[in-house]
């Protein structure tokens, strides 16, 4: 049970969610007030739906052995422009000036998108190269956009996407469940997810085989963009605002650490959709969780940091291998007998 690639991202999470419990005792608890629901898990939910579509789009990067640095940016440049036509409209409440506003907002973000898919499979620019180069002129962008100001808005049918509620529950979460389930419907019912892992796993034998691995990458980096620019949406409807310099900032990190966390090679090939939905959860529980018990903002990212890699190291074969080496030579010396050879395997 311990090996299956599910197991300690899933244990992780569980461990975090009851560590809450000493300090909030009603953390489980979940209330429908004005026909709402409410409580800390659904505030996890809501808040990490974001973080689960941003890491979403990474996985199929990371999945064809590159990588997105520049979602962070493309999060803040969907929001901006969103909010620029919001703002700019002569009705902001109406149904058609949001659809338009998210319909711009997502058609920039698809052309950003392309543009990275392109520098990485056609002209052959290395993907970390490639993203940085967005990473950097789009947080400007975002800033030209919003002329370095925090653009507010007023309009309830935009407030809907990401602070909103249907059906009892976050539209957020919804929306972001159902980009799960439409991903894992393409990559896991059709051969695209075959086809990304051989790319990603061996692209000189994909090739040789007939692949049109630079297709391929392309899309994955227009998938990327796509649910950089959504979540972007989620990000500045909750506020109802758009802040350029802080919208999605670092975000790129958080979701290369769900997809790791989650069981994704950063080398590429196989991938788990529901891991990567399982290490978003971990990083927005261990989020709330330092929140939750007062650690000082100083110390925050120190904090994260060690959880991460204690997570990281935990879900190693490697690393346990090792462990349960050291561990056996341990109890043989105890007991009297000599350790095994550090170059044979203990027991032999």
């Amino acid at each position: 049970m311990t090996k299956h690639r599910l197991f300690w991202p899933a244990a992780v999470l569980a461990a975090l969610l009851l560590a809450n419990v000493a300090f909030t005792h009603d953390f489980f608890a979940i209330r429908i007030k004005d026909g709402h629901l409410y409580g800390s898990l659904i505030d996890i939910l809501h808040f990490g739906a974001p973080l689960i579509l941003v890491a979403l789009g990474m996985t199929l990067v990371i999945a064809t052995g590159g990588i997105d640095l520049s979602v962070g940016s493309t999060v803040a440049i969907a929001g901006a422009l969103a909010c620029l036509h919001i703002s700019e409209s002569a009705d902001p409440a109406s149904l058609g000036t949001v659809l338009g506003a998210v319909a711009i907002a997502l058609a920039v973000a698809l052309v950003l998108g392309l543009a990275n898919g392109l520098l990485v499979s056609k002209v052959g620019v290395q993907p970390i190269i490639a993203t940085l180069i967005l990473m950097v002129a789009g947080r400007g962008v975002a800033q030209l956009i919003t002329d370095g100001q925090i653009i507010t808005i007023t309009s309830e049918p935009y407030k809907l996407i990401g602070g909103g509620y249907w059906l009892t529950a976050p539209f957020s979460i919804l929306l972001a469940a159902l980009m799960v389930l439409l991903t894992a419907l393409l990559t896991r019912s059709t051969a695209l997810g075959m086809l990304l892992e051989s790319v990603g796993g061996n692209p000189v034998a994909s090739r040789l085989v007939g692949i049109r691995a630079q297709r391929l990458i392309a899309l994955a980096y227009v998938f990327s963009a796509l649910c950089a620019g959504v979540a972007g949406l989620m990000i500045s409807s909750n506020v109802s605002a758009a802040d350029g310099n802080n919208a999605g900032l670092w975000i790129e990190l958080d979701a290369i650490l769900a997809v790791v966390i989650g069981g994704t090679s950063l080398n590429g090939g196989r991938f788990s959709l529901g891991g990567t939905v399982l290490g978003a959860l971990v990083i927005q529980t261990l989020s709330t969780t330092i929140y939750t018990i007062g650690i000082p903002p100083e110390t925050t990212l120190v904090f994260k940091a060690v959880v991460v890699i204690t997570v990281c190291l935990i879900q190693s074969p490697q690393f346990r291998t090792k462990l349960a080496r050291r561990r056996g030579a341990h109890h043989r010396t105890a007991a009297g007998k000599p350790a095994a050879p550090a170059n044979l395997e203990v027991g032999a």
